[in-house]
């Protein structure tokens, strides 16, 4: 394989608020790709910065009474925190208020205006009068005069695409004051965007966007391509323009340009050949991982600005949709407006992490975080199909095999492993394509059969013969062969996890495609717990933090007071020890299996509500305990033949009988 250099970025987020789950998205998704390239074995570097310009920020800095620079570096604080947090790999970390930004933002307005891209003129700009300054975009909502939707902003419409200036919004209002805007005239930088409508066309390939944002800017060039306005006024937080006093670049001609600046710093840090990176004709890759909202600045302006100025363009812009909860916007009325650092104190990162990466895939999406499915797939996937493999294989190696597992040629050749090995360049090329959501299936899937395997085997069956059965050791040794494998797979979404597992199984999980195991036999340590699985009063914790507020009537709390029955109620209960035989969701419910029992008597069909628990695949050949004599029930989906018994609320915990129990053992 050839090796690569990909510089990667995701979009700046910007310094006046907290990490939300709405950002995470993002960086998550680059994070994981970026993770996938360096288990391949390529340079791959991942640069950020904070985007710490404009209005907004100097207006929050002036109402909590501190300078602009404390705000953001206060928030910078912050925002690195909950991002390593969420394990996000940046290899550098910066800023858009640093002199590198600086330095080369004057240097390419420069090289525009020695070209004559750079002209000026005067303009009508909306101005509040009682604060006395002309008006950000953001800060003035109004109706779009393109489709008449209300309560938009003065540059873009939420609702239908459109960008204008703040001038053309119908019926406009300031944030400021609630009072319309005057009009007053001033002079302004324009930067000439039309220039490069030919370049932008040809450039402009599936190969660079994704097919929709393809035919969004097939909609932009319809309408053509405007001059677009580079300059401020004052008062305002950002770079002056050189040799203009009061005149200050938009924070969308810097905010880009964090990009190069944050990638030099980290060049100026670790030696790195900066211009081998953004030279034109460069043979490395450049990645911009965006939200779909921010394409039209990443697929016109930021390219044609490189263009002009001699830097080389994007290789991709990677675009991505919005996070829904519960299917509706986060909303801070609702109590869904979750922060990073809020879902931290509550949830391990990395079941954020894997639930994105089920969700993703290289479309533009919108994504919907349903918090009943979030418990359900960690729960069922990570810990009930993954999980589960090294927690019931480990043991029996540990305590029986001197922690060796067995590694040789032929164990190798299992149809199991050499699935995981078929798989394995499958699964890559779902990561290099950002298909993480096939991805997760896959690796799912081989889960699945790991966990069948397993159960067909029955090795708690064959320690009770033999102890030290080859068998046994051979069904054990597979299984955990097959979970490293799966881990492999799993790292760039769950690296704590992969990390853990390294000192669980003596491994590095540091190439994608070389042996894990050499040799006849591989020792293991000890199983410590990997996961805990998500109890739904975390959850309830985290939205209740967030001030939640569903909407939902308040459930009725049971009555505290003991209901007691006679011993005589109790001895018509009739418990028995039943084996599974067979396991089945049923179709259409949510939380309902259906299992063929042996009950030592004879079969019997018992549908339970532990579906979001248990996959059918981890019960069968396990115990379980019957309450065998309860007058079969006709429910919506078939006859139930008994219960069995579970414990907790949201999440069901089996009742298993010790080992040694069969099938018609009465409970005493």
């Amino acid at each position: 394989m050839k090796k690569r250099q990909i510089l990667v970025t995701s979009a700046l987020p910007y310094a006046n608020g907290p990490i939300h789950l709405g950002h995470l998205l993002e960086y998550v998704q680059t994070d994981v790709w970026v993770r996938y390239q360096r288990l391949c074995g390529h340079e791959c570097c991942y640069v950020c910065a904070d985007d710490a310009h404009g209005s907004p920020i100097m207006l929050k800095a002036r109402e909590a009474g501190i300078t602009p620079e404390a705000l953001i570096t206060s928030v910078k604080r912050d925002h690195v925190r909950d991002f390593d947090g969420f394990l996000i790999s940046f290899d550098n970390y910066h800023s858009t208020h640093a002199e590198e930004n600086r330095e080369f933002s004057n240097l390419i307005y420069r090289r525009l205006k020695d070209k004559g891209l750079i002209f000026t003129r005067k303009i009508v700009q909306a101005y509040d009068e009682q604060a006395a300054m002309f008006l950000p975009d953001r800060f003035i909502r109004g109706e779009c005069p393109r489709c008449g939707a209300a309560d938009q902003y003065g540059d873009c419409c939420e609702a239908c695409g459109a960008t204008y200036t703040p001038t053309e919004l119908r019926n406009p209002v300031s944030v400021l004051s609630g009072k319309p805007p005057v009009e007053r005239e001033s002079e302004h930088y324009f930067f000439a965007l039309g220039h490069f409508e030919a370049m932008l066309k040809s450039w402009l390939d599936d190969r660079r966007v994704q097919p929709a944002i393809r035919n969004k800017l097939d909609e932009w060039f319809k309408a053509g391509l405007r001059d677009w306005d580079i300059s401020r006024d004052a008062p305002y937080f950002g770079f002056e323009i050189p040799d203009h006093r009061d005149k200050y670049f938009y924070v969308w001609l810097d905010a880009p340009i964090g990009y190069m600046a944050s990638f030099k710093h980290y060049c100026d840090r670790t030696g790195t050949d900066f211009d081998h990176y953004w030279k034109p004709g460069s043979t490395t890759e450049l990645h911009h991982f965006i939200g779909k909202d921010i394409a039209y600045f990443h697929t016109l302006f930021w390219p044609a600005m490189l263009e002009g100025a001699g830097f080389r363009k994007p290789s991709s812009i990677h675009c991505h949709g919005f996070i829904t909860i519960n299917r509706e916007k986060m909303s801070k009325s609702r109590g869904t407006f979750i922060t990073a650092e809020t879902y931290l104190k509550h949830l391990p990162p990395e079941y954020l992490r894997y639930y994105f990466a089920a969700k993703l895939n290289a479309n533009i999406e919108d994504i919907d975080l349903s918090l009943d499915d979030f418990i359900q797939r960690i729960n069922s996937d990570l810990i009930g199909k993954v999980v589960n493999i090294a927690s019931r294989s480990a043991g029996f190696i540990c305590k029986n095999f001197d922690g060796k597992i067995r590694c040789g040629p032929s164990v190798n050749k299992h149809e199991l492993l050499r699935s995981c090995s078929e798989t394995a360049a499958k699964i890559a090329a779902d990561y290099e394509k950002r298909e993480y959501a096939t991805a997760m299936n896959r690796i799912m899937r081989l889960a699945d059969s790991a966990n069948r395997y397993f159960d067909k085997h029955q090795p708690w069956k064959i320690a009770q013969q033999n102890a030290r059965d080859a068998k046994l050791h051979e069904v054990c040794s597979i299984s955990l062969i097959a979970f490293a494998q799966l881990i492999r797979f799993l790292t760039p979404v769950l690296p704590q996890t992969g990390k853990k597992v390294e000192d669980f199984m003596n491994l590095r999980f540091d190439r994608w495609d070389t042996p894990l195991f050499q040799g006849d036999f591989h020792r293991i340590s000890p199983f410590k717990p990997l996961m805990r699985r998500i109890d739904r009063k975390s959850v309830d914790g985290m939205l209740a933090a967030s001030g939640q507020s569903l909407g939902k009537e308040p459930e009725e709390k049971p009555d505290e007071k003991s209901t007691f029955i006679s011993y005589d109620d109790f001895k018509k209960l009739d418990l028995r020890v039943a084996k599974v035989i067979a396991a089945e969701a049923v179709t259409g419910a949510d939380k309902l299996l259906r299992l063929k029992l042996d009950d030592g008597r004879g079969t019997r069909s018992v549908l339970a509500g532990i579906k979001t628990s248990y996959t059918p695949e981890s019960l069968i050949g396990r115990h379980v305990v019957l309450l065998a004599n309860l007058t079969p029930k006709k429910l919506r989906f078939g006859v139930s033949e008994g219960m069995i018994l579970a414990a907790g609320d949201d999440e069901a915990l089996l009742l298993y009988p010790d080992e040694g129990a069969e099938p018609g053992m009465k409970i005493r």
